[in-house]
């Protein structure tokens, strides 16, 4: 199957959204009410993406090992770790578990 024009299609798309973004958002008010549940909605979906990412593999419980590294990265970035410093903490810490046995 040809998927050259739907890909021409979809980035003719994105690139004609982006231009008229910039240009309809100075023509367009959005009260701030709309704006922080956007922002909120935004959150939710990371928070949502993080947690079934973290917890789900393969249709299963992926064990304690990666929400355990996950935790680590919260409470890192919480603290306003480098975020260098989050990744390899979160990934020593779930590759630390997994060596010990803790699935």
């Amino acid at each position: 199957m040809n998927y050259v024009l739907p890909m021409v299609g979809l980035a003719a798309g994105t690139l004609a959204f982006r231009l008229v973004g910039p240009y309809l958002r100075s023509r367009t008010t959005i009260s701030p009410r709309v704006e922080r549940l956007v922002s909120v909605a935004v959150a939710v979906i990371f928070v949502a993406l993080i947690a079934t990412s973290a917890l789900i593999v393969d249709y299963r419980f992926a064990g304690f090992a990666c929400p355990a590294g996950v935790l680590v990265a919260a409470v890192l970035a919480w603290r306003k770790a480098p975020f260098v410093t989050i990744v390899v903490a979160a990934a020593a810490t779930t590759a630390a578990l997994r060596w010990f046995g803790v699935a």
